[in-house]
């Protein structure tokens, strides 16, 4: 079944939670407009797949979390970063490569890292880093920690073996684990549900035995409900939820990409009926949590911010290339030991 904002109040936090809720939105598209602008303009090394459109999705699941949760990604992750809480400088001077970065400038775009955060590595494995979030699970029951993990991957991993795996491994073990489909619909250029066998990724889902359902990623109150509840089960002993949640990406798999395989009505449809920050923001203000100059103040301040960050990205210096080998394997240990 199909969560929509029709159908979900909003939850009872606080207004100013709400607010902040949709302040972070507009950052990551702020930020995800820029970076897309300066990865065309050749700022940016490599592969960078901005996730405009997609920001109810990672704000949703973050409020839902605990801090000390566990997050894995995606190559498409910098929403699931800036959502859960590193710096916009520090995520744009590594997507740069600059020592300034989150990483020093060995990550980039696909793989932003915080364990400080909670946030154990975005992944340019297709499916991968569920393996990660499941292996975060299977650790926690093992310390017998109250800690959850959450694991994004795409509709494109829902048609990689690993990803199947990983479900079932953590359905058999109880572990407590969020599952989630991030579906945008599209895997790189093919439209999903043309690959995939019944059409249906949650219901093949349910048939590893675990609860599935599907929610509407457009709607941050329902992204959060879901995910929320999801992680009161795990936490509780209940074991793993699968969530496939229907989201959309108005640009290319990549900056840059020349789109031939969806039409631009189609695109636009989505951005005039179905924005999850004009939908958020209208709510609010309906229901007298938002008022136009709030509104005003959010977008001003996401843009100092980002403004900031591009600053910072520029002026952050290179990497020593005699520090390329530092923290880039476990312990930092020379070949051939262990610990």
């Amino acid at each position: 079944m199909t969560a929509t904002s029709t159908t979900l109040p909003l939850p009872d936090v606080a207004s100013a939670d709400l607010r902040e809720w949709l302040s972070t939105m507009v950052l990551v598209r702020t930020f995800e407009e820029a970076a897309d602008g300066l990865a065309l303009r050749g700022k940016i090394p490599g592969g960078m797949h901005p996730a405009i459109g997609q920001e109810a999705v990672a704000v949703g699941a973050a409020r839902a979390l605990r801090s000390g949760d566990i997050v894995t990604g995606t190559h498409r992750s910098h929403h699931h970063a800036l959502a859960k809480g590193m710096s916009p400088a520090g995520v744009l001077a590594e997507l740069y490569g600059k020592a300034g970065g989150s990483n020093g400038g060995r990550g980039g775009s696909m793989h932003l890292a915080d364990f400080d955060l909670g946030l154990w590595g975005s992944n340019g494995i297709v499916g991968g880093g569920l393996g990660i979030a499941l292996g975060a699970a299977l650790g926690a029951e093992v310390l017998g920690s109250e800690q959850i993990s959450l694991g994004f991957f795409g509709d494109g991993g829902a048609n990689t073996g690993r990803v199947w795996e990983f479900t079932n491994l953590a359905a058999i073990w109880s572990l407590p684990l969020v599952i989630v489909c991030e579906n945008n619909l599209y895997a790189v250029e093919t439209i999903s549900e043309r690959v995939t066998g019944g059409g249906d990724i949650t219901a093949r889902a349910a048939g590893f035995g675990l609860p599935a359902h599907q929610i509407d990623g457009q709607d941050v109150v329902a992204v959060h409900r879901a995910v929320r509840d999801a992680a009161e089960q795990a936490r509780s002993g209940g074991g793993p939820t699968f969530l496939e949640v229907r989201t959309y990406r108005y640009k290319g798999h990549d900056s840059g990409q020349v789109i031939r395989y969806r039409t631009e009505d189609e695109v636009q449809r989505w951005r005039t009926s179905r924005d999850p920050i004009e939908n958020f923001t209208a709510r609010l203000t309906d229901a007298g949590v938002l008022t136009a100059d709030e509104m005003s103040t959010i977008v001003e301040q996401a843009r100092r911010m980002v403004d900031a960050a591009v600053a910072f990205a520029e002026e952050s210096p290179w990497p020593d290339p005699c520090s390329a080998a530092e923290n880039v394997s476990a312990w930092n240990a020379s070949p051939g030991t262990s610990r």
